[in-house]
């Protein structure tokens, strides 16, 4: 608990057998009230790792992609009572340590997302990024930047805490299945008038941490462009788009 508030962390896992025991260990299980992993068809014993720690794992029987990974995390987070949900990968790419201080940060009553930003250190490349996932993510932030009207340091981490409001009111089940998932629900946040802070957060690249090759990431930055064209129609009453309706529940 975090000022009588329920924190769930969520692990949308593929392949995370490596680098699992780590992750959830470094969380502190003080505050941590569930921790939540949906095992997307791994082909390796992600799922045999996690039950043995004693997360609540939820298995999908077909891959079905890194979005719909994320649906299936929110909505159980939702079920169990989160007030608080912090989605964090297992695969050790970004520190479990800074779960806390985010949900701290939510739980203040100042925020209503908060991101963990590995540009904000300024020590992304050194921790391995490929230089042109840099150049793409510096564009990209900057570009929505100026046509959302907002500032942050980066809308691509993966490392990410939700309130309870924000997850019953974006239509998360209108977004893709896909790794454009992230960026949607930032630009549903946006739209809705979302108070977004950010935290830095150091970034280890290795072989075993999940990262998208150059073709996904080149499909990734093409989505980025199409959602966030899609928010300016809406903003603009020129056409209406199910993303960015009330979510009904």
């Amino acid at each position: 608990m975090i000022l009588n508030k329920k924190l769930i962390v969520v692990m949308p896992a593929y392949n995370a057998e490596k680098t699992l025991i780590q992750t959830y260990e470094e969380l502190h299980h003080e505050y941590v009230d569930e921790v939540i992993l949906v095992d997307d068809a791994s082909w390796d014993n992600t799922a045999a790792v996690a039950a043995k720690l004693g997360i609540k794992t939820i298995v999908h029987e077909k891959n079905k992609g890194y979005g719909a990974n994320q649906k299936t995390c929110y909505a159980e987070a939702l079920r169990h009572g989160g007030d608080i949900v912090v989605m964090l990968h297992p695969d050790y790419q970004y520190s479990p340590r800074l779960v806390t201080s985010m949900a701290f940060m939510l739980a203040s009553g100042h925020y209503d997302i908060v991101l963990g930003s590995r540009i904000l250190g300024g020590e992304s490349l050194k921790g391995g990024m490929p230089l042109y996932k840099y150049i793409a993510n510096r564009f990209l932030t900057l570009f929505q930047n100026m046509v959302l009207g907002v500032k942050l340091s980066e809308y691509h981490t993966g490392l990410r805490a939700f309130t309870r409001e924000v997850l019953e009111t974006i239509t998360t089940s209108a977004n893709s299945d896909d790794f454009i998932f992230d960026n949607e629900m930032l630009v549903q946040a946006v739209y809705k008038g979302y108070r977004i802070g950010e935290i830095s957060c150091p970034t280890r690249y290795f072989p075993e941490a999940s990262s998208i090759n150059l073709r996904r990431s080149i499909k990734y930055g093409l989505g980025v462009l199409a959602v966030t064209m899609k928010y300016v129609l809406q903003k603009a009453g020129l056409k209406e788009f199910l993303i960015f309706r009330e979510n009904k529940r």
